[in-house]
């Protein structure tokens, strides 16, 4: 071969070789990269860097503007739409919108945007958010499903279903109410003894004390003596400073031979405590601080709610009083 000729088929391949690679550079946005050393890329091999994914929801909740427990709106209550994402693109592109369709449950509300930001819901962090917005009314009770639509800046997009948000506007009321005995008299209110009150339905733990979740938080319960204005001694239980009544708390106990004079439960020593299962709170008594008396005889109590409870969804329980369930028995 002549060398002009070499020199000629040299430049046609180094030509066909630079074509290729702008070929390959134009694949929907896809950038390639080849490296001519071992060192640079030992497997002589093409490298990809590319955002093939769109952004992915991974946590979404609906949560009502008063805050406390997520997840249920009551109609015609303002609510958020919260949401957290990933971007599984390598390398990620950046997100460039998410907006969730929530039209089943507030009518014309098809692409609301969420904003990015920090957000907080049910001790929860998001990292997206919608504006305030307000449910429909009226609405039946039932539970409701809502979307995201979501798209990056390399023009990927995804819609995501499967999301849901209960719908509840039946107020919440006093079910039952029962004590139990766990200390070592019958009778006589004492350390370990219960008192369970039971809702018709989960009540959010915050619209009974703000910041407690449901889980055993220290409380004072004070049972006053009635027995010289002819009343009944009647249970109320307080914060764990004994400052404030908690507005569930009301009881009167049917009879007035529980104590002799006011006690407190838990004031000092062991601590009273206050839990929540479902649709009950149970009070567990802690030290006594004196001696209650002995009674051989009881009659039904009866439970007054007080204003402030509301279910899961922000309904107002309703204040109607509720007598114990079942025959009379001795308390405690």
């Amino acid at each position: 071969m002549k060398p002009r000729e070499a020199l000629s088929g040299a430049a046609v391949l180094l030509a066909v070789l630079a074509i290729g690679l702008l070929a390959l550079t134009n694949l929907s946005g896809v950038t390639y990269s080849a490296f001519s050393s071992a060192a640079e890329n030992p497997g002589n091999s093409i490298s990809t860097a590319a955002d093939f994914s769109a952004p992915l929801v991974t946590t979404a909740v609906i949560g009502k503007s008063s805050g406390g427990a997520v997840g249920a709106i009551k109609p015609g209550g303002t609510y958020y739409a919260y949401a957290n994402l990933t971007e599984p693109g390598n390398p990620a592109s950046g997100i460039s919108s998410v907006t969730s369709n929530l039209s089943a449950f507030d009518t014309g509300i098809i692409a609301t945007a969420l904003t990015a930001g920090s957000y907080t819901a049910a001790g929860v962090s998001y990292g997206y958010r919608s504006a305030l917005l307000t449910a429909d009314t009226p609405k039946p009770d039932g539970t409701y499903a809502y979307s995201f639509a979501t798209s990056d800046l390399a023009a990927n997009t995804r819609t995501q279903t499967g999301f849901n948000v209960k719908v509840d506007g039946t107020a919440p009321s006093a079910s039952d109410i029962q004590t139990s005995n766990g200390g070592s008299i019958a009778g006589r209110p004492e350390a370990n003894d219960t008192i369970v009150y039971t809702f018709s339905e989960a009540i959010d733990p915050e619209s009974i004390l703000a910041g407690w979740s449901g889980v055993a938080a220290n409380v004072v319960v004070r049972i006053d003596n009635n027995a010289a204005s002819g009343s009944n001694d009647r249970v109320t239980v307080y914060n764990a400073a004994n400052t404030a009544s908690l507005p569930f708390s009301s009881v009167n106990l049917g009879r007035n031979n529980y104590v002799s004079a006011n006690r407190t439960f838990g004031l000092t020593g062991t601590k009273s405590t206050m839990t929540m299962s479902g649709s009950t709170i149970t009070v567990k008594l802690g030290t006594q601080s004196a001696a209650g008396t002995t009674s051989s005889s009881g009659a039904p109590m009866i439970w007054s709610p007080a204003a402030g409870p509301a279910d899961l969804a922000g309904n107002a329980i309703s204040l109607t009083a509720r007598t114990e369930v079942g025959l009379s028995d001795t308390e405690f």
